[in-house]
């Protein structure tokens, strides 16, 4: 590949972590995702595919995980187990991750969202609730039990968790 064309497919598959984490921290502070976030990972894959040189075959498999993880995802906004960011989030990550790296994408996920969830409750304990009143808004809006749980949290400590093993990780060296 030409050095070019090296340095062009690693920044593509770069901007995979920066998105993802994006949205983890923009879920912390805000508890949203925005959909550029999952839009802006969408148009970037199959060109940052085609840039590491993909087979058809594979960016094809990526695109049906992608699509159940969506179908998924939308399941479980329906029965409120998550917030519609959430399930675009995790149909992004899955779309880019493939099947290569979706066990440790699904486990990591899930890992980091109880350890997530024994944090928040720790949070919200009355033990320590007049500590975080002294820290800033977006920690107490965490504390706060009304509140709901940002997952995207978990789903990008589970993404960048599979990263590692993806096609495109693999592809630029990494």
């Amino acid at each position: 590949m030409p050095p070019m064309l090296a340095l062009l497919a690693a920044v593509l598959v770069l901007l995979f972590p920066a998105l993802v984490l994006a949205a983890a921290f923009s879920d912390a502070i805000s508890f949203t995702i925005p959909n550029w976030i999952s839009l802006a990972l969408l148009a970037l894959f199959p060109v940052a595919g085609l840039a590491v040189g993909l087979p058809l075959s594979t960016l094809g498999l990526h695109l049906a995980i992608g699509v159940a993880a969506l179908l998924a995802g939308m399941v479980m906004f329906a029965l409120r187990w998550m917030g519609g960011g959430d399930a675009k989030l995790i149909a992004a990550a899955a779309l880019w991750l493939g099947w290569p790296a979706l066990t440790t994408f699904v486990l990591g996920t899930a890992v980091a969202g109880g350890g997530l969830a024994i944090l928040l409750l720790s949070l919200r304990s009355a033990n320590l609730r007049p500590i975080v009143a002294l820290g800033p808004r977006w920690v107490n809006r965490l504390a706060d039990g009304e509140q709901g749980i940002p997952y995207g949290l978990a789903i990008a400590i589970g993404a960048l968790t599979a990263f590692a093993s993806s096609p495109f990780a693999a592809a630029v060296g990494l």
